[in-house]
């Protein structure tokens, strides 16, 4: 055997053999992992299972039930000082250069895996040896990569081990929830880093996870690239994956006017759609037409405000409300936009006695609405009255 292994690899083919070897250990992250153990969004043949089990034991040295239980409370304590792993909370830094340590710090912890780990595989495999000996997966890939690739092993071993700390605890927990675009305006900061994705595998869209977190597909828009949808379609079609769940998206029925029960469906259903159209097509124009002077200036302005207007309460600090307060003082007619934008969101936030009560609820706000007078607040009512859950898209 040479000093290039059994395989004799130029630099670039252990490049390219590098690639290929972190792309399924994201794919193992992403599909395995997140959409189908931790949300639970699809189902995997005991196989495709088994596969993803043993790479991640190979090349991460990850426990299945220590990654669910601390993702899980990610989602139920986020951006709290209870989220394992919030820039927000941690300062951005700490996450870029501890990342790996806070996540080993709240897998250790037994209150977290014993409230979020429920549901996670707990065979003989699991029991004896993925669970019980995390290194030696990690140690037989070392030897592995130094047969087949010589003195180029060792640096590719220290970039499969690296891989998931930097892109899931640096850029995804980190860079996620600090800086990025959004789709939608959910509770927490998450942002989408990029519309497109082939390292991350589609984690990138962590906006619209947070927004959907139980949907199997994570993109929204047309031009965002889902890789991780990619496979589980790929396994679909090979019968090795079932999609349980994938976000809904509401869709106007032309001449339908009554609002009925599904139309409640598809706006408590479709909330962070109807608030994503909702900030487009009335928070938008109405704060361009009463608050800019000028083109330059209603640039400046009207991005700014919108930015104020679209986050929920518990994202304003002191600042931002008082900021918010002296803007909807110049403008009656903002200041009503406004108060419709929290009273819809309180039907889908607040729980109503029955669904009678949150459908007479429904009409009475797109009858007020209509009654104001302002243009855009009431084309937005009129096209909300012919809303219905579109059929779960591929």
């Amino acid at each position: 055997m040479s000093w290039y292994g059994i395989l004799d690899f130029s630099l670039w083919q252990v490049v390219a053999a590098g690639l290929i070897l972190t792309h399924v250990t994201i794919v193992t992250v992403t599909v395995f992992l997140h959409r189908a153990q931790a949300h639970r969004a699809l189902a995997l043949h005991p196989a495709a299972s088994h596969f993803f089990r043993f790479w991640l034991w190979l090349t991460t040295g990850m426990v299945t039930k220590e990654w669910v239980a601390v993702h899980r409370r990610h989602h139920a304590k986020c951006e709290t000082p209870e989220d394992p792993h919030s820039p927000r909370i941690l300062g951005l830094g700490k996450l870029l250069a501890e990342g790996a340590e806070l996540y080993a710090k709240a897998a250790g912890d037994p209150r977290t895996l014993a409230r979020y780990g429920h549901g996670t595989p707990d065979d003989w495999l699991e029991r004896h040896l993925y669970s019980r000996y995390t290194q030696h997966g990690v140690g037989l890939m070392l030897i592995l990569d130094l047969l087949l690739f010589g003195v180029h092993g060792i640096t590719l071993w220290a970039v499969q081990m690296i891989w998931i700390p930097f892109f899931a605890a640096g850029v995804i927990n980190g860079i996620g929830h600090y800086w990025g675009y959004r789709n939608f305006e959910t509770p927490d900061a998450a942002t989408n880093i990029l519309p497109w994705g082939i390292l991350i595998g589609g984690e990138e869209l962590h906006n619209n996870h947070h927004a959907f977190p139980s949907s199997a597909k994570l993109s929204s828009k047309w031009w965002e690239l889902d890789l991780g949808w990619f496979y589980v379609r790929l396994l679909s079609l090979l019968g090795l994956a079932e999609v349980k769940k994938v976000a809904s998206r509401p869709r106007v029925v032309a001449g339908k006017g009554t609002i009925d029960m599904d139309t409640v469906r598809a706006v408590v259903t479709g909330r962070m759609h109807v608030a994503a159209r909702y900030a487009r097509e009335v928070l938008a124009p109405v704060t361009r037409a009463e608050l800019c002077r000028s083109r330059r200036h209603c640039r400046r302005l009207s991005r700014r405000t919108q930015r104020l207007l679209v986050l929920e309460g518990s994202r304003l600090d002191a600042r931002a409300k008082q900021r918010l307060e002296q803007i909807l003082a110049q403008s009656q007619t903002l200041e009503t936009v406004y108060q419709f934008r929290e009273r819809l969101r309180e039907l889908w936030e607040r729980a109503a006695p029955s669904q009678e009560a949150l459908l007479e609820a429904l009409q009475d706000w797109c009858q007020q609405a209509e009654a104001t007078g302002i243009q855009a607040l009431e084309t937005f009512s009129r096209t909300l009255r012919g809303y219905t859950l579109a059929p779960a898209s591929s």
